[in-house]
C-alpha cells in the first residue's frame, strides 16, 4: 500500500476542509479534478506550504535519488512511517519535503483465502476527504528536477483493515495535516503526528469494488461504487 487511489473534488473543497489560515497563492475553481483511479507514474496534485502561503502543484508520484536510480532500480512509491525519517533515501524529503494527498479514498486488493492469485478490490474511504502524508523532492515547474517526484507514507494497518491489507497511507486529520505542512515542524514533531496522530481505522469504512480499477485506463465514478454481490 499505497498503490491507487482517488482524487476527485474540486481543489476549493480539498482546501476548505483543511481549514487552513494560510492564503491558497493559486486561483480557485469549480473544476472537480475527477480522477477516481489514479496510479503510481503519474504527476498528482499535491497541497503544500511555501512561505506563508499554501499551494497545490503537480508532483509526480514515485522517487528514487541519484544514487538509486544509478543502481538501475525502480522508484518507490511508498514510504515507512517506521523508517522514513532516518532512512538514506527519505531523510531529507523528511526534513524539507512534506506534503499532502488531497484524496477521497484508496484502494486495496485482498487475497482469496482459497487461491492467492484471485484478489479482490476494495475501496476505502471515510465520510470526508482525505489527506495522505507525503514527502518530496520538488521544485516548481520553471527549476524542475529530473529526480523529483513523491512518496506516500504508510503505516502498519490495525483493527478491522488488517483483513484487507497489512499497510495503510498515513491518514491525517486537519488539524495534524496542517501542522505537517508547517515547515517549523521539527522532523521529530512530524514523526509524532505520523504515528499518534494519524487517523484510526474506525475512522474508515470499505467495501468491494468492480476490478476494472485494476486498468490505468478506466476512469468513470463506477470504480468507487460497491460491487452488488455479495462479498465478505
Amino acid at each position: 500500500m499505497c498503490g491507487r487511489f482517488a482524487q476527485v473534488q474540486t481543489r476549493a473543497d480539498y482546501l476548505d476542509y483543511l481549514a487552513s489560515e494560510l492564503e491558497y497563492a493559486d486561483a480557485l475553481d469549480t473544476v472537480p479534478i475527477g480522477r477516481y483511479n489514479v496510479a503510481p507514474g503519474t504527476h498528482v496534485l499535491l497541497i503544500n506550504q511555501r512561505d506563508t502561503q499554501l499551494h497545490m502543484d503537480p508532483v509526480l508520484w514515485g522517487y528514487g535519488p541519484n544514487w538509486w536510480l544509478e543502481m538501475k532500480r525502480q522508484p518507490v512509491i511508498n514510504a515507512r512511517v517506521e523508517t522514513a525519517a532516518n532512512s538514506r533515501m527519505f531523510k531529507p524529503l523528511w526534513e524539507h519535503g512534506r506534503m499532502l494527498v488531497a484524496a477521497d479514498g484508496w484502494y486495496e486488493w485482498k487475497k482469496s483465502p482459497d487461491d492467492p492469485k484471485k484478489k479482490q478490490p476494495y475501496f476505502i474511504h471515510a465520510d470526508e476527504p482525505i489527506f495522505f502524508a507525503a514527502i518530496s523532492r520538488f521544485h516548481t515547474k520553471e527549476a524542475e528536477q529530473h529526480d523529483d517526484g513523491f512518496v506516500i507514507v504508510t503505516a502498519a494497518s490495525d483493527s478491522g483493515l488488517l483483513n484487507i491489507h497489512d499497510r495503510r497511507p498515513v491518514v491525517l486529520p486537519p488539524a495534524a495535516a496542517r501542522e505537517w505542512l508547517n515547515p517549523d515542524t521539527s522532523s521529530a514533531r512530524a514523526e509524532e503526528l505520523a504515528t499518534s496522530g494519524a487517523m484510526h481505522a474506525d475512522n474508515f469504512a470499505w467495501h468491494p469494488v468492480s476490478k476494472e480499477v485494476g486498468s490505468t485506463h478506466n476512469n468513470s465514478i463506477k470504480l468507487m461504487e460497491r460491487l452488488n454481490k455479495n462479498i465478505v
